[in-house]
């Protein structure tokens, strides 16, 4: 595996080519430090398209999901987790909730989300993937490279 690339190091070697991402996300995967080119995702209490881009792979990517910030439904638990996993995706970063804490921290996969709630989402697939996203006035582009870590994201501009 490679080494862990620690964002504030990062940051000071490239500066204002990266953007960083002042929301305060929780490290909740069992990796501390993941990275890998953006997939993104644009939806609202509804993870059918967050299980169908996980289920297909990932090759080392890290999936942002934007769920406007609600941490009303979980966009993600375990089994979408395991399914990450298995398909070699690096993480995940969910602006919104996750749920199954306990088994996510367990898994070989970076998550940052804001929090958790064990209420599930609706399944209807509704939202739009492989778009611009904009997190806490970050824009994150599909194919753009992002790093995550304890002290938070990075996303190349």
């Amino acid at each position: 595996m490679n080494q862990p690339i620690n964002t504030a190091d990062l940051y000071d070697e490239r500066g204002e080519q990266l953007a960083s991402v002042p929301l305060q996300f929780q490290s909740l995967g069992g990796r501390s430090h993941f990275s890998g080119k953006a997939r993104t995702i644009r939806c609202f209490q509804d993870n059918g398209l967050v299980k169908a881009t996980l289920a297909t792979p990932g090759h080392g990517a890290v999936l942002v999901v934007d769920g406007g910030g609600s941490l009303g439904t979980a966009l993600m638990g375990d089994m979408i987790a395991e399914s990450a996993v298995a398909n070699g995706w690096s993480g995940v970063v969910i602006n919104g909730a996750i749920r199954d804490r306990e088994a996510i921290v367990r898994l070989d996969l970076g998550v940052k989300a804001l929090g958790s709630n064990p209420r599930k989402s609706a399944k209807d697939g509704a939202g739009e993937v492989d778009v611009d996203v904009v997190i806490d006035g970050v824009t994150v582009r599909t194919g753009a490279m992002i790093w995550c870590d304890p002290d938070g994201i990075l996303v190349e501009r």
